[in-house]
């Protein structure tokens, strides 16, 4: 082991949190070892440059079965530090890996060895899961290997090769949640050197968590005045800046460092409709992009005066369609797609924008079988792979589709991802992986499904959330660590320290169970207007009794938030008072817009 490792004995100036897990019955976790979350660097760990690494306190320096999995991160400069990960490998560990996939290709295809007694029910349900799969891929990355390559110097990109490793993906557990808000948490964010993650509610605040040390470094009440959809950190501004959107249409952006001096927020656009996402540029701290349920994409540019231009209006043989997700191409930051009330996936480029030719599309992706299909089929979430040449794009009711970015207008999908369930919420979709190797998302039953990437075979299952739903996915920017959010009040996160790769008990049943649902129920999506409905008359019986009504609301402070957070909950702070607004649209803030539900566990 390289003299850079350190363990929880490590030299001053290191700090370390033990990670205590709450072991609800309502939550099976897989059983694992003591975790350490370490933070090297200056004083609180808090300075530029600190990274947090992951240790295992079980069998360090006592194993003699096998090798702890140490990884060297390397960040531009950046001090060395080290993962530990509690991830056991005999001699043989290559070949176990190998042996761990093989049960997993035999529960979802039957292919190679049909059951004659199988009911007729069952080998229907396999018939289909095993359609368009192939067999897993040999592991591409060995611990046993890439430690050697790592004490001999010739593995410079240790951790990078780890995060995509297949070993780590099936030993994800639960190491706690993240308890300070209470409503559902709608999405997660890690700002860009992965120290901090912000989480977004439908109580209307955002929280900044050390989520090492599992503690809030600071809440606000973001002035919106429903749920709050997405919460972003934006790149390259020294985490000073965050975006936020919500189902009352507003964008709005926090100078965090200004807000004990400043009201809470300011409103830089305003939807006509909910807007559920915003799209960072890469390494870009003054421009993002931003949807909304009124078909409209603004550029939002912090530069200028007034910040927000339109750039198109999605619209569908003259009909607009509402959008739910939008995502800029890491490749090429001029392009961006969109998805939403409709089946088909639009790529647009920024420079070349003519509403009057297919209405300013460039490209337009949709699963063959979809484009005329009566279940009026729509996109909940896509995002682009890590290079930008594919895009994975998740429908309501249906299956996960990737499709490669440079294909023609109209291409048929490349990949096709079953198992998991997408109706009772707008649910997330994203990679995983530094070379996007996996596809993570969350499904009804409060499940979370990992599959590998280029077979389409699932490699992991896990529960994530009491409620019954996960609808956001984060992965870590640089290590083996995912946090995750649903309809339960926390946020969770994950990390690969398991002692066995997960065996995957139970999936056929929760896979029969999504599939029996989708087509007993039909499309579902015809429930959409009672939805809103539904929505509208629940606003109405809590809105007078809400803790957060505006006549009486205040900031809620998390335990151990600080004094920024208490300031923030004094008499009159978070309070929204006149504001201008910087839209390039008026704002048009109806009784409508407050009528709107504060519940993001129906689809919007």
């Amino acid at each position: 082991m390289s003299g850079k490792g350190r363990g929880p004995e490590g030299p001053e100036g290191q700090l370390e949190a033990e990670a205590g897990m709450d072991t609800s019955p309502d939550l099976n976790v897989t059983s694992q070892p003591s975790v350490s979350w370490i933070l090297p660097g200056d004083g609180d760990g808090t300075g530029d440059g600190s990274v947090p690494i992951l240790a295992s306190t079980e069998n360090q320096g006592t194993d003699t079965e096998g090798v702890n999995v140490a990884s060297e991160f390397l960040d531009d400069g950046a001090e060395d530090t080290v993962l530990y990960c509690g991830c056991m490998y005999s001699e043989e560990g290559e070949e176990d890996e190998e042996e761990a996939a093989a049960p997993q290709h035999q529960v979802q295809c039957s292919e190679a060895n049909p059951n004659p007694h199988l009911p007729d029910e069952d080998r229907a349900l396999e018939d289909w899961l095993s359609s368009e799969t192939t067999a897993l891929p040999h592991p591409r990355w060995h611990a046993l290997t890439a430690l050697r390559d790592r004490q001999l110097g010739s593995s410079a990109r240790f951790v990078y090769e780890a995060c995509g490793a297949r070993a780590f993906v099936q030993r994800f557990c639960l190491q706690y949640g993240l308890e300070g808000h209470s409503g559902c948490v709608n999405s997660v964010h890690f700002n860009q050197r992965g120290t901090r993650l912000a989480s977004s509610s439908d109580d209307l605040t955002v929280i900044v968590w050390d989520w090492v040390h599992q503690r809030p470094v600071l809440a606000f009440n973001t002035g919106h005045r429903n749920n709050v959809f997405q919460a972003k950190f934006l790149p390259n501004c020294d985490d000073s800046i965050l975006a936020t959107c919500a189902r009352d249409g507003q964008v709005r952006v926090a100078q965090l460092p200004a807000l004990p001096h400043s009201r809470v927020s300011k409103r830089v656009a305003q939807h006509r409709g909910a807007s559920h996402k915003l799209a960072l540029e890469p390494d870009c701290p003054f421009r993002f992009l931003t949807s909304g349920e009124d078909a409209v994409v603004y550029a939002i540019d912090l530069r200028q005066d007034r910040p927000a231009s339109k750039v198109v209006v999605t619209k569908e043989n003259e009909r607009k369609v509402g959008l739910y997700s939008v995502f800029v191409n890491p490749a090429n930051t001029y392009q961006f797609a969109v998805g939403g009330r409709d089946q088909f996936v639009r790529i647009y480029d920024q420079r070349k924008i003519d509403e009057r030719e297919n209405y300013g599309v460039l490209k337009k992706f949709c699963p063959h079988h979809l484009v005329n299909c009566d279940s009026k089929a729509f996109i909940t979430c896509l995002v682009y792979s890590h290079d930008g040449t594919e895009l994975l794009a998740s429908y309501n009711d249906e299956d996960i589709y990737l499709f490669n970015a440079a294909h023609c207008d109209g291409a048929q999908y490349v990949k096709r991802y079953k198992g998991h369930r997408n109706n009772a919420t707008v649910k997330g979709v994203n990679f995983y992986g530094p070379r996007s190797e996996f596809v993570v998302s969350g499904s009804d039953g409060g499940h979370i499904f990992f599959w590998e990437k280029s077979s389409c075979q699932i490699v992991q299952l896990l529960e994530g959330d009491r409620a019954g739903n996960v609808n956001c996915l984060e992965p870590h920017p640089y290590l083996p660590v995912m946090a995750t959010s649903g309809l339960d009040h926390d946020s969770k996160i994950w990390a690969p320290t398991a002692k066995a790769t997960t065996k995957l008990v139970g999936l056929k049943n929760v896979i029969k169970k999504n599939k029996q649902e989708r087509d007993g129920e039909g499309s579902g999506h015809s429930d959409l207007l009672d939805s809103h409905m539904l929505s509208f008359l629940m606003y109405h019986f809590t809105r007078r009794s809400h803790p957060l009504h505006p006549r009486h609301r205040r900031l809620r402070t998390p335990p151990g938030a600080g004094v920024l957070a208490a300031e923030l909950a004094a008499p009159g702070a978070g309070v929204l008072d006149e504001e201008s607004d910087e839209s390039s649209e008026d704002s048009d803030e109806s009784e409508e817009e407050e009528n709107q539900d504060r519940v993001q566990c129906l689809p919007s």
